[in-house]
């Protein structure tokens, strides 16, 4: 991991990202792409008159300011730390700096959301997931302890998602973490026998790997939502990350059929990561 973005509002979540950002970077020699995206009109930024470009240099200057201070944490000592800071609240954009310094991860801070806020809202934290091509690693909490053991990879094992489990797999060999392949079959999920399933996964494992060697590593769960099944399913083993692949849906096919990962990075306590499909 040569760079890891981590966009900031300056909140407490915030916080919670960076730090737990640093101590991947501490642990991989990684430098920190530090982001934050002004909330500024392009009123501001393009019309004629000097108290307009005052008013946009005293946002920025004051951006920067608030930079220096929130940079000042004793868990940064030693690494390499770049700020960077956009004009504009686009989401979009994180994946367009991932792109143009190589960066290999998002860690971002959420504090989730739920009910009507979430359908007419959501979070910045989702939007940012929906347009990420590199994984997004999503903290809910202090990051006390963030030695990753034991984590859960769920999947629907289709021959989409091969790429992702790849990515996933060579993410957790980094990180030194146990991956637990979970299928979980649902009424919300197209239900399936124990025999579509078998065939389904050894399909999948062929393809992605050539045999089927982890045949024994994969757990087939049953529960009233895929959502419930990777959650209960991580908690029955102790789980302290769960990761799963993402379509990155957007407008009104996001809105309609929804995403297992944008529900699970707002629902779950533990730290989420998603891989573009």
């Amino acid at each position: 991991m040569k760079r890891i973005i981590v966009p900031i509002d300056f909140s407490e979540h915030s916080d919670f990202a960076l730090e737990a950002a640093a101590n991947l970077a501490r642990k991989y020699d990684s430098e920190l792409l530090v982001l934050h995206m002004l909330e500024l009109s392009s009123a501001i930024l393009t019309t004629a008159g000097n108290a307009i470009n005052e008013e946009a240099v005293f946002y920025y200057k004051l951006a920067e300011q608030r930079f220096e201070e929130f940079l000042n944490k004793d868990y940064l000592e030693g690494i390499k730390v770049t700020p960077i800071v956009k004009h504009f609240k686009v989401f979009s954009e994180v994946n367009e700096v991932a792109k143009d310094h190589d960066a290999n991860l998002i860690v971002m801070g959420s504090h989730g959301a739920s009910g009507v806020k979430e359908v007419l809202v959501g979070s910045n934290t989702e939007k940012v997931v929906r347009y990420a091509d590199i994984p997004v690693l999503v903290i809910k909490h202090n990051p006390i302890l963030l030695d990753f053991e034991n984590g859960v990879f769920a999947s629907d094992f289709s021959e989409e998602a091969i790429m992702p489990y790849l990515k996933a797999k060579l993410t957790f060999k980094k990180l030194g973490a146990k991956m637990h392949l979970v299928y979980v079959n649902s009424p919300d999920g197209n239900f399936r026998s124990s025999t579509e399933i078998d065939k389904r996964v050894s399909l999948f494992l062929k393809k992605a790997e050539g045999s089927l060697d982890s045949i024994n590593e994969v757990n087939v769960v049953s529960d009233y939502s895929i959502e419930k099944g990777i959650l209960n399913f991580a908690n029955a083993i102790g789980a302290d990350l769960i990761a799963v692949a993402t379509h990155g849906r957007k407008g009104l096919a996001h809105f309609f059929e929804g995403s297992i990962s944008e529900d699970l990075a707002n629902h779950s306590t533990l730290p989420v990561m998603t891989f573009k499909i």
